[in-house]
């Protein structure tokens, strides 16, 4: 996701400068011209906005606040731009750390699969002071079709986010459920598939997981199902901070939990389709 909006931000126009502790990572961006730096702080130097993406909080914490990270790095009056898929607790650690430090910090995590995040067609959600929102304004549209703000509080795009994941993560496991029940009777798959999208579910997010889960292509993972589990604690975690109940979230967790139970981490997470149609007796 990071190189594919890197690459989005780039072909816009802008200066880039990108860092992966995996520098081979940076191989395709510095070929299409952008800068690869030696470390976060050769990254930060006189930078106007940092943006990260990155697989969890931990990462994102050792990243931002760690010796030598963004918040040592970044010049004054700078921004970070959080645009991955992190929780409240960890956002709202960030958020006066950087305030300290005369920056600011501008939540925007990305609603979209990788070839989304490849052609500048993202959804991006966000949420920060007004002012710092509006100057990260071209890197959205450079990176998304959309831009939704969530006003001037960074964890609220990252409630939005959790519960945007929450009732995708829901629809994949109900449409597991429908699959299983139709093919129970011999019905093909595709044609359930055309009745929900032609139907009442016109939406990208049937079109899209129905066609992965009718053909089964869970390799290669848009999105895994580790990172996936990995979204559900956060979501939980929120739920009980705001002591809020979310019955239907345990029931996807559950299928994600076995699905990783038996090797399958790093395949899709519309696997849980198949994880379905296993428990009953189908697959």
């Amino acid at each position: 996701m990071g190189s594919g909006i890197a690459g989005s931000i780039l072909r816009a126009g802008h200066d880039v400068v990108v860092w992966n502790r995996t520098r081979a990572k940076c191989a395709e961006l510095e070929a299409a011209g952008a800068r690869v730096a030696g470390s976060i702080a050769d990254a930060c130097e006189g930078r106007e906005v940092v943006c990260t993406m990155l697989a969890d909080d931990a990462s994102l914490e050792e990243v931002a606040l760690g010796p030598g990270g963004i918040r040592e790095s970044l010049p004054t009056g700078a921004i970070h731009m959080v645009m991955g898929t992190h929780g409240v607790g960890v956002v709202q650690k960030l958020t006066p750390a950087h305030a300290e430090a005369g920056q600011t910090l501008v939540a925007s995590p990305v609603l979209g699969r990788p070839d989304m995040a490849a052609s500048g067609q993202l959804g991006i959600v966000a949420a920060g002071p007004a002012a710092a929102v509006d100057r990260c304004e071209p890197l959205f549209d450079a990176a998304g079709r959309r831009t939704f703000r969530a006003g001037e509080v960074p964890e609220s795009a990252t409630a939005i986010k959790l519960a945007n994941n929450f009732v995708l993560g829901c629809a994949i496991e109900a449409m597991g459920e429908g699959f299983s029940l139709v093919r129970k009777y011999d019905v093909e798959p595709g044609v359930f598939q055309e009745v929900m999208t032609e139907g009442l579910f016109a939406a990208p997010a049937y079109s899209v997981y129905g066609g992965i889960i009718v053909e089964e292509r869970y390799d290669p993972a848009g999105f895994t199902v580790e990172l996936a589990l990995k979204d559900t604690d956060l979501m939980l975690d929120a739920a009980e901070r705001g002591r809020l109940p979310l019955p239907s979230l345990n029931v996807y967790r559950d299928r994600l939990l076995t699905a990783m139970a038996t090797g399958d981490d790093q395949k899709d997470w519309a696997i849980m389709a198949r994880v379905q149609a296993q428990a009953g007796g189908l697959d």
